[in-house]
Protein backbone atom coordinates (compact mmCIF):
# COMPACT_ATOMS: atom_id res chain seq x y z
CA UNK A 1 0.00 0.00 0.00
CA UNK A 2 2.07 3.34 -0.86
CA UNK A 3 1.41 6.26 0.83
CA UNK A 4 -1.02 8.62 -0.55
CA UNK A 5 -3.64 5.60 0.44
CA UNK A 6 -2.31 5.34 3.49
CA UNK A 7 -3.10 8.88 4.50
CA UNK A 8 -6.48 8.49 2.44
CA UNK A 9 -7.47 5.22 4.79
CA UNK A 10 -6.35 7.60 8.17
CA UNK A 11 -8.67 10.73 7.18
CA UNK A 12 -11.44 8.51 6.28
CA UNK A 13 -11.43 6.66 9.31
CA UNK A 14 -11.01 9.85 11.69
CA UNK A 15 -13.93 11.15 9.42
CA UNK A 16 -15.94 8.04 10.16
CA UNK A 17 -15.12 8.77 14.13
CA UNK A 18 -16.45 12.66 13.90
CA UNK A 19 -19.26 11.28 12.86
CA UNK A 20 -19.91 8.76 15.78
CA UNK A 21 -19.18 11.41 18.14
CA UNK A 22 -21.58 14.28 16.05
CA UNK A 23 -24.88 11.70 16.48
CA UNK A 24 -23.71 10.65 20.14
CA UNK A 25 -23.96 14.28 20.96
CA UNK A 26 -27.01 15.00 19.58
CA UNK A 27 -28.54 12.61 21.18
CA UNK A 28 -27.57 13.62 25.01
CA UNK A 29 -28.47 17.16 23.56
CA UNK A 30 -31.78 16.17 22.77
CA UNK A 31 -34.93 18.59 23.31
CA UNK A 32 -37.75 17.98 24.51
CA UNK A 33 -41.69 19.43 23.26
CA UNK A 34 -43.57 22.09 25.03
CA UNK A 35 -45.79 24.35 24.18
CA UNK A 36 -48.99 26.33 26.25
CA UNK A 37 -52.26 26.68 24.00
CA UNK A 38 -55.90 25.51 24.06
CA UNK A 39 -56.75 22.08 23.97
CA UNK A 40 -59.36 20.73 21.44
CA UNK A 41 -61.85 18.54 23.88
CA UNK A 42 -62.89 15.86 21.45
CA UNK A 43 -66.25 14.91 20.18
CA UNK A 44 -68.02 12.51 17.58
CA UNK A 45 -69.23 15.29 15.25
CA UNK A 46 -65.69 16.85 15.17
CA UNK A 47 -64.45 13.72 13.50
CA UNK A 48 -67.76 13.28 11.60
CA UNK A 49 -67.22 17.17 10.31
CA UNK A 50 -63.72 16.37 9.27
CA UNK A 51 -62.35 18.62 11.54
CA UNK A 52 -60.54 15.98 13.21
CA UNK A 53 -59.31 13.39 11.15
CA UNK A 54 -59.12 10.23 13.86
CA UNK A 55 -61.44 8.99 16.65
CA UNK A 56 -60.95 8.84 20.40
CA UNK A 57 -62.99 7.43 23.17
CA UNK A 58 -63.96 10.77 24.93
CA UNK A 59 -64.98 8.42 28.74
CA UNK A 60 -60.93 7.45 28.75
CA UNK A 61 -57.97 9.22 29.12
CA UNK A 62 -56.48 9.43 25.42
CA UNK A 63 -54.91 12.54 23.92
CA UNK A 64 -53.83 12.92 20.17
CA UNK A 65 -51.34 15.16 18.91
CA UNK A 66 -49.94 16.71 15.13
CA UNK A 67 -46.41 16.51 16.24
CA UNK A 68 -45.28 14.10 18.64
CA UNK A 69 -45.20 10.24 17.84
CA UNK A 70 -47.56 7.79 19.64
CA UNK A 71 -46.80 6.55 22.91
CA UNK A 72 -45.00 9.73 24.03
CA UNK A 73 -44.86 10.48 27.67
CA UNK A 74 -46.41 13.87 28.42
CA UNK A 75 -47.59 16.13 30.86
CA UNK A 76 -50.62 18.28 30.64
CA UNK A 77 -51.59 21.13 33.15
CA UNK A 78 -54.25 23.30 33.86
CA UNK A 79 -52.26 26.33 34.75
CA UNK A 80 -55.37 27.71 36.38
CA UNK A 81 -55.35 25.19 39.51
CA UNK A 82 -52.26 23.75 38.85
CA UNK A 83 -53.80 20.11 38.35
CA UNK A 84 -51.87 17.50 35.90
CA UNK A 85 -52.14 14.49 34.34
CA UNK A 86 -49.36 12.36 33.13
CA UNK A 87 -49.87 10.23 30.30
CA UNK A 88 -49.21 9.49 26.26
CA UNK A 89 -49.64 10.41 22.95
CA UNK A 90 -52.59 7.34 22.23
CA UNK A 91 -52.42 8.78 18.09
CA UNK A 92 -51.29 10.99 15.84
CA UNK A 93 -53.82 13.30 14.57
CA UNK A 94 -54.58 16.41 12.01
CA UNK A 95 -56.64 19.19 13.32
CA UNK A 96 -56.50 22.92 12.93
CA UNK A 97 -53.78 24.75 13.95
CA UNK A 98 -54.99 26.91 16.78
CA UNK A 99 -54.98 23.82 19.33
CA UNK A 100 -52.08 22.58 20.90
CA UNK A 101 -53.32 19.12 21.45
CA UNK A 102 -56.53 17.10 21.52
CA UNK A 103 -57.71 15.64 24.22
CA UNK A 104 -60.69 13.35 25.78
CA UNK A 105 -63.99 14.72 27.81
CA UNK A 106 -61.91 12.38 30.69
CA UNK A 107 -58.98 14.43 30.94
CA UNK A 108 -61.20 18.02 30.73
CA UNK A 109 -63.38 16.74 33.33
CA UNK A 110 -60.20 15.55 35.47
CA UNK A 111 -58.38 18.82 35.05
CA UNK A 112 -61.33 21.05 35.22
CA UNK A 113 -60.87 22.92 32.20
CA UNK A 114 -63.17 25.80 31.17
CA UNK A 115 -64.69 24.45 28.23
CA UNK A 116 -64.71 27.94 27.06
CA UNK A 117 -61.18 28.46 27.77
CA UNK A 118 -59.50 25.43 27.56
CA UNK A 119 -55.81 26.91 27.96
CA UNK A 120 -53.71 24.49 29.11
CA UNK A 121 -49.42 22.89 28.86
CA UNK A 122 -48.54 20.25 27.44
CA UNK A 123 -44.88 18.53 28.19
CA UNK A 124 -42.92 15.87 26.98
CA UNK A 125 -41.25 13.81 29.40
CA UNK A 126 -38.06 12.15 29.20
CA UNK A 127 -38.43 8.42 29.16
CA UNK A 128 -37.31 6.37 32.01
CA UNK A 129 -37.20 9.65 34.16
CA UNK A 130 -40.23 9.33 36.56
CA UNK A 131 -42.87 6.82 34.20
CA UNK A 132 -43.29 5.17 31.21
CA UNK A 133 -47.33 5.30 30.40
CA UNK A 134 -48.17 1.86 29.42
CA UNK A 135 -51.85 1.97 28.84
CA UNK A 136 -53.65 5.26 27.56
CA UNK A 137 -57.23 4.05 28.93
CA UNK A 138 -57.46 4.07 32.17
CA UNK A 139 -60.24 3.14 34.59
CA UNK A 140 -62.31 4.70 37.58
CA UNK A 141 -60.60 2.34 40.32
CA UNK A 142 -57.22 2.99 38.65
CA UNK A 143 -57.45 6.94 38.86
CA UNK A 144 -58.67 6.33 42.75
CA UNK A 145 -55.34 4.60 43.50
CA UNK A 146 -53.01 6.64 41.32
CA UNK A 147 -51.06 8.50 43.85
CA UNK A 148 -50.63 5.01 45.29
CA UNK A 149 -49.47 3.22 41.90
CA UNK A 150 -46.01 2.53 40.86
CA UNK A 151 -44.54 5.06 38.61
CA UNK A 152 -44.92 3.27 35.46
CA UNK A 153 -48.44 3.85 35.46
CA UNK A 154 -49.94 6.75 35.34
CA UNK A 155 -49.26 9.63 37.62
CA UNK A 156 -51.93 12.80 38.71
CA UNK A 157 -52.07 15.32 41.20
CA UNK A 158 -53.63 18.25 42.75
CA UNK A 159 -50.95 20.43 44.67
CA UNK A 160 -53.81 22.67 46.04
CA UNK A 161 -53.34 22.82 49.73
CA UNK A 162 -55.86 24.88 50.98
CA UNK A 163 -58.80 22.88 50.33
CA UNK A 164 -61.08 25.94 51.41
CA UNK A 165 -59.92 28.41 48.57
CA UNK A 166 -60.40 25.36 46.81
CA UNK A 167 -63.99 25.71 47.10
CA UNK A 168 -64.30 29.53 46.92
CA UNK A 169 -65.40 30.81 43.74
CA UNK A 170 -63.52 33.28 42.29
CA UNK A 171 -63.88 35.50 38.96
CA UNK A 172 -60.64 36.31 37.45
CA UNK A 173 -59.72 38.25 34.27
CA UNK A 174 -58.17 35.59 31.86
CA UNK A 175 -56.23 37.64 29.45
CA UNK A 176 -54.58 35.76 26.44
CA UNK A 177 -51.18 37.17 24.82
CA UNK A 178 -50.74 35.56 21.02
CA UNK A 179 -46.72 35.21 20.04
CA UNK A 180 -46.06 35.89 16.37
CA UNK A 181 -42.20 35.71 16.45
CA UNK A 182 -38.93 36.55 18.24
CA UNK A 183 -36.71 39.10 16.00
CA UNK A 184 -32.91 39.73 16.68
CA UNK A 185 -33.44 43.13 15.54
CA UNK A 186 -36.25 45.65 16.55
CA UNK A 187 -36.74 47.20 12.94
CA UNK A 188 -37.19 43.54 11.88
CA UNK A 189 -39.89 43.43 14.09
CA UNK A 190 -41.77 46.87 13.87
CA UNK A 191 -41.75 46.15 9.64
CA UNK A 192 -43.45 43.19 10.01
CA UNK A 193 -45.89 44.46 12.69
CA UNK A 194 -46.46 47.20 9.91
CA UNK A 195 -47.31 44.83 7.43
CA UNK A 196 -49.96 42.72 9.52
CA UNK A 197 -51.73 45.74 10.35
CA UNK A 198 -52.72 46.43 6.81
CA UNK A 199 -53.08 43.29 5.48
CA UNK A 200 -55.23 41.98 8.67
CA UNK A 201 -56.34 45.21 10.41
CA UNK A 202 -54.72 44.30 13.37
CA UNK A 203 -54.68 47.22 16.35
CA UNK A 204 -53.67 45.43 19.62
CA UNK A 205 -50.32 44.40 18.12
CA UNK A 206 -47.16 45.10 19.89
CA UNK A 207 -43.40 44.49 20.36
CA UNK A 208 -42.13 43.65 23.72
CA UNK A 209 -38.27 43.91 24.70
CA UNK A 210 -37.27 40.65 25.80
CA UNK A 211 -33.23 41.46 26.17
CA UNK A 212 -30.76 43.44 23.60
CA UNK A 213 -31.26 40.61 21.12
CA UNK A 214 -34.63 40.09 21.32
CA UNK A 215 -37.62 41.59 20.75
CA UNK A 216 -41.05 39.88 20.44
CA UNK A 217 -43.83 40.65 18.47
CA UNK A 218 -47.10 39.48 20.20
CA UNK A 219 -50.62 40.04 19.59
CA UNK A 220 -53.28 40.86 22.87
CA UNK A 221 -54.29 40.72 25.10
CA UNK A 222 -57.47 38.55 24.48
CA UNK A 223 -60.46 38.36 27.09
CA UNK A 224 -61.21 34.92 25.81
CA UNK A 225 -60.33 31.92 23.40
CA UNK A 226 -63.30 32.92 20.82
CA UNK A 227 -61.97 36.90 20.48
CA UNK A 228 -58.52 35.20 19.55
CA UNK A 229 -59.19 32.94 17.41
CA UNK A 230 -60.51 34.65 14.89
CA UNK A 231 -57.04 37.04 14.66
CA UNK A 232 -55.21 33.39 15.09
CA UNK A 233 -56.81 32.01 11.96
CA UNK A 234 -56.15 35.21 9.64
CA UNK A 235 -52.28 34.66 10.98
CA UNK A 236 -52.71 30.95 10.17
CA UNK A 237 -54.07 32.04 6.71
CA UNK A 238 -51.23 34.56 5.33
CA UNK A 239 -48.98 31.56 6.62
CA UNK A 240 -47.99 31.79 10.35
CA UNK A 241 -48.17 28.23 12.05
CA UNK A 242 -48.19 26.81 15.23
CA UNK A 243 -48.45 30.28 16.95
CA UNK A 244 -47.80 29.72 20.65
CA UNK A 245 -50.38 31.18 22.97
CA UNK A 246 -49.76 32.09 26.70
CA UNK A 247 -51.72 33.80 29.74
CA UNK A 248 -51.14 36.34 31.93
Amino acid sequence: MNLKKIIFLILYLNLLSSCADYKKTRGIDKSYYSSSGFALIYEDDLYDKKIVNKKINTDNIFVMHNLLKTNTPIKIINPENHKFIETKIYKTAKYPGIFNVVISKKISSLLELDDENPFIEIIEIKKNKTFIAKESDIFEEEINVADKAPVDEVEMKDITIDKDKKNQKTIKKNNFILIISDFYYYDSANELKNNLIKKININNISIKKINNKKYRLLVGPFKNFNALKTTYISLNNLGFENLNVYKE
